[in-house]
């Protein structure tokens, strides 16, 4: 059993989203305003959050990053109904964990709940906390990659896919592999993403780092 808060302003979606939750045997608070959500998301209170991004007095982005600026780590999982790429960007680089774009069906998002919070509670088991691969260093505990040009700071999301190259270096990754990893399970096969993103990365890392293997994917060169 989880507890989940629901930050979310239309009353009906609340209440669907309370009843489904509650039926799958989790616990939950919904609140409706932007400042409450933000106030009361913390670690030792709630398991996950469902963030509407069109909160009252203060929006769902704005909540985000006040809960990761004061190092909340519990994982959120945004509900919107933009399905635009610039909003999802901006929400998992504002330390989303998953997207959902309304409507939706519970079924998808139950899963997703599962998922994510499989996934932090497996978190402690993710290997060392410094990777190194040719000189470079990634820092998982400051989501940094340190080099000879220096500490380079990753936004979250370049973290998330930079671990998944140092952990897995020397391995050609699909875009499918980094899309379920890096993004969430069915996140948009259609979606350039990955392209973007990879080329975020290169930018922080030795030029030749990153080889794009034709037909097949990414791989970090080890």
């Amino acid at each position: 059993m989880a507890r989940i808060l629901i930050a979310e302003d239309e009353p009906a979606i609340a209440s669907f989203l309370e009843r489904g939750l509650l039926a799958a045997g989790h616990t939950t608070i919904s609140v409706a305003d932007g400042r409450e959500a933000a106030a009361i998301a913390r670690d030792d209170a709630f398991d996950l959050l469902l963030l509407d991004l069109g909160l009252q007095t203060l929006d769902g982005l704005s909540v985000l990053r006040q809960i990761r600026s004061r190092g909340e780590q519990l994982p959120v999982i945004i509900l919107t109904a933009n399905d635009g790429l610039d909003a999802t960007l901006a929400g998992f680089e504002g330390g989303a964990n998953d997207y959902v774009t309304k409507p939706f069906r519970f079924e998808e998002l139950l899963a997703r709940v599962h998922i994510r919070l499989a996934e932090a509670r497996s978190g402690g088991a993710r290997g060392p906390d410094v990777i190194e691969v040719r000189g470079v260093a990634l820092d998982r505990a400051t989501r940094t990659v340190a080099g000879t040009n220096g500490r380079v700071e990753l936004s979250a999301r370049e973290f998330a896919l930079a671990d998944a190259f140092f952990s897995h270096a020397g391995q050609v990754l699909s875009r499918e592999q980094l899309l379920s990893r890096v993004w969430g399970y069915d996140f948009d096969p259609g979606s350039n993403v990955v392209e973007v993103y990879v080329g975020y990365l290169r930018r922080k890392l030795p030029p030749d780092a990153i080889e794009t293997v034709r037909g097949m994917g990414y791989r970090l060169r080890t």
